[in-house]
């Protein structure tokens, strides 16, 4: 796989604005676009949340207040001393329409990265400007095939599917010669507590008594019974390294789809597959598309068939070990990686540029 710029193509200048931190995959993305011999000038978001969690949750809900104003100046004010080429926002719900039509005045491309679903069944707040926003980019990037209508349905001049994808720095193999003896999580989740996660993982223990290990966020100190608390959750999530290595730790990697959010496959499952982990992930349309069933990944419909695959394959570690490498080359050689799936979008860009003169 190579991380080099492509030759003979002019790089262009980016400014990208998201949640940044070395634990985000926008961060990852940006990462992409540098790799990829693109300018990219950072614009982050996150110090324009207020330290109070109280003013935090009220502006989330209403999108409105001194910091979204500020934000947005300071977003006219940078692109007005940077002139880049694409204004790329990766998740921001701060922006207001009239910002977006201003930077396209400036002949500045807009592009909306996201990943959740802004359509789906959650219901989460926050959307009340993203929603407005919908008919002044240039282009949406969404990750799923509903969502290309959702969004031509609101007015959006175009719109791309593409992919999650793993992080090629931080998403690899293990040294040669990794095996059982270097693992020691058995049946493995790394992630949030959506949908009946915590239920159907504290029956893979407490019924079937397979060695059940939970790595996450706080919210499974909510969600799991005291009992499963103590016997499966190992404490905190995991980044970067550390999230790395508890997939390489692990004899099974589970991902789950998120069906709230109407999701087709899941970044974990790649980033999973990059790392050279054995995945075991639940059955969908997208999953399959993606991975050869049974030769490059194990996959499932329900609890019983969830149950009966880790049975068969938790003391199989030959067979783990061979699946797992045959994923592995496929992510590699099919591209689900940043580079790949983030120069399909600069791709689109180009022409969007050419079409604005």
């Amino acid at each position: 796989m190579s991380l080099s710029p492509a030759s003979g193509v002019a790089p262009l200048k980016i400014l990208y604005g998201a949640g940044l931190s070395a634990q985000d995959s926008s961060q990852y993305r940006a990462w992409a676009l540098a790799r990829l011999g693109h300018d990219v000038v950072e614009f982050n978001f996150y110090p324009y949340e207020s330290g109070n969690w109280l003013v935090r949750k009220v502006v989330h809900r209403v999108v409105a207040g001194p910091g979204v104003e500020r934000f947005n100046r300071d977003i006219l004010a940078m692109a007005e001393r940077e002139r880049p080429d694409v204004f790329w926002a990766d998740k921001l719900l701060w922006l207001q329409p009239e910002t977006l039509g201003k930077l396209r005045a400036m002949g500045i491309a807009t592009v909306s990265y996201m990943i959740d679903n802004p359509f789906g069944t959650r219901k989460d707040p926050g959307w009340r400007l993203y929603m407005k926003d919908i008919p002044y980019f240039d282009l949406h990037v969404v990750q799923r095939d509903s969502n290309i209508a959702d969004y031509m349905g609101r007015g959006a001049r175009d719109v791309i599917k593409i992919q999650t994808a793993f992080e090629p720095t931080i998403h690899f193999p293990p040294p040669a010669g990794w095996s059982d003896k270097d693992r020691d999580r058995g049946v493995s989740f790394i992630g949030t507590s959506y949908d009946e996660r915590p239920a159907f993982l504290t029956l893979l223990w407490r019924e079937c008594g397979f060695p059940v290990v939970i790595s996450g966020d706080a919210q499974w100190k909510k969600r799991l019974e005291p009992d499963a608390l103590a016997a499966l959750y190992t404490g905190g999530e995991l980044y970067l390294d550390g999230y790395r290595e508890g997939v390489w730790r692990s004899k099974i990697n589970l991902s789950f789809i998120t069906h709230a959010n109407k999701d087709e496959f899941v970044h974990k499952s790649f980033e999973i597959a990059g790392c050279g982990g054995f995945l075991l992930a639940e059955r969908s349309e997208g999953h399959l598309a993606r991975f050869v069933e049974d030769e490059e990944a194990v996959f499932f419909t329900g609890f019983e068939e969830c149950a009966e695959k880790i049975g068969r394959y938790l003391p199989d570690e030959a067979a783990r070990a061979r699946i797992a490498a045959a994923g592995c080359a496929r992510a590699a050689r099919d591209g689900y990686h940043n580079d790949a799936q983030v120069g399909k979008i600069v791709e689109r860009v180009r022409g969007i540029l050419t079409a604005m003169g």
